[in-house]
């Protein structure tokens, strides 16, 4: 028997997938690895600021990709934005936004020609996902406080401090008069 379900929520496929694999004795289950919109917004929002740029940086300015060079131009070293890129795909898996086996959405590129080890020259998102990824940075900026983190571009948020009767600064000034004794 095979089935098809398309159109399901997010929550109804989550739910799906538990009691199908209560069965997995009986069952071979695959579960949908494509990248949705939903599921590349909800990856977006969960990077860093710096990984964020850098993956708007391969899909919206390079359509797909983008030189090394270019990256740590702007970027500076890009150790932080590919680790930061590469483990949100385990969260998201460990989190339930996607399902295990869901690849990462920008791929490394090293030179052909040199197969020792070497630093990237690129990085890339393949074709079919790009669209899907440029889809999902449209909804980020017309939405940027949405969902779990704020945009990249957000400003800080900046706190509003004591108020002259708060508790906080009287513990202050009691910490100061101890060690003043």
């Amino acid at each position: 028997m095979r089935i098809t379900i398309e159109g399901a929520s997010e929550e109804f496929e989550r739910k799906l997938l538990d009691l199908l694999a209560e069965h997995r004795h009986e069952l071979a289950v695959t579960a949908d690895t494509e990248w949705t919109v939903e599921r590349a917004e909800r990856y977006l929002r969960s990077l860093p600021a710096g990984a964020r740029s850098f993956a708007e940086m391969v899909v919206v300015d390079g359509d797909g990709y983008a030189d090394a060079g270019t990256l740590r131009s702007v970027l500076g070293k890009l150790n932080g934005p590919t680790v930061a890129l590469s483990r949100a795909i385990p969260r998201g898996v460990k989190a339930g936004w996607w399902p295990e086996g869901t690849r990462a959405p920008v791929t490394v590129v090293y030179d052909p020609d040199n197969p020792s080890w070497q630093k990237a020259i690129g990085y890339e998102m393949s074709g079919e996902n790009v669209p899907v990824f440029r889809a999902a940075f449209t909804r980020l900026s017309s939405d940027p406080w949405h969902g779990d983190a704020p945009p990249a571009s957000a400003p800080a948020a900046v706190g509003t401090g004591w108020a002259a009767m708060d508790d906080v600064p009287r513990a202050l000034d009691i910490l100061d008069e101890g060690e003043n004794r």
